[in-house]
């Protein structure tokens, strides 16, 4: 049986960051449904290798239709955290604990919903320092999976195991 993820997602998102494992969970048998504050919107990575036409707006999502979370890295989790929708949005998967997949810069928008406390995690290096002042207990590793709920991971490299830890919780 599929799950449906929710992506939030706007320009300038880690291209690599967003395709690979949404192929992943598609070809898995998962829907992964892009939401951005504009329903029919184009979005573009920063390389310019992948467009996403978005599918819903932040407005016309209930958190609990979704089974997971989906936060690819870029610039675009530092832009959707500016937003308080996709902050209350993120911060509900956390607080009833649904899975919740986060890669690269991802994690920015889970430290302004105030939800990586006591939690182990990952990021990217230059944000690894503000994870730790948001309570985490950060880890230099390709996936760290935390309470059977939250991956996270650091960069495009680490790709192959996001996806196998993300794709191990959707079972």
């Amino acid at each position: 049986m599929g799950k449906k993820i929710a992506c939030v997602i706007t320009n300038m998102f880690e291209d690599v960051e967003y395709t690979e494992p949404t192929k992943a969970f598609n070809d898995a048998g998962h829907e992964v449904v892009s939401i951005e504050k504009e329903k029919g919107k184009q979005v573009t990575g920063k390389n310019g290798k992948a467009t996403v036409t978005i599918d819903q707006s932040i407005d016309n999502v209930n958190p609990d239709d979704f089974d997971a979370l989906f936060i690819p890295g870029g610039f675009s989790p530092d832009q959707l955290r500016a937003d308080e929708r996709f902050v209350a949005f993120a911060k509900h998967f956390m607080d009833v604990k649904k899975p919740v997949f986060a890669i690269c810069h991802g994690p920015q928008l889970l430290i302004t919903a105030k939800t990586l406390e006591g939690r182990m995690a990952t990021g990217f290096k230059s944000i690894q320092v503000d994870m730790e002042y948001a309570g985490a207990k950060v880890k230099d590793e390709e996936v760290v999976v935390c309470a059977n709920q939250l991956v996270t991971s650091r960069q495009p490299d680490d790709i192959p195991a996001f996806n196998r830890e993300a794709l191990n919780l959707l079972k």
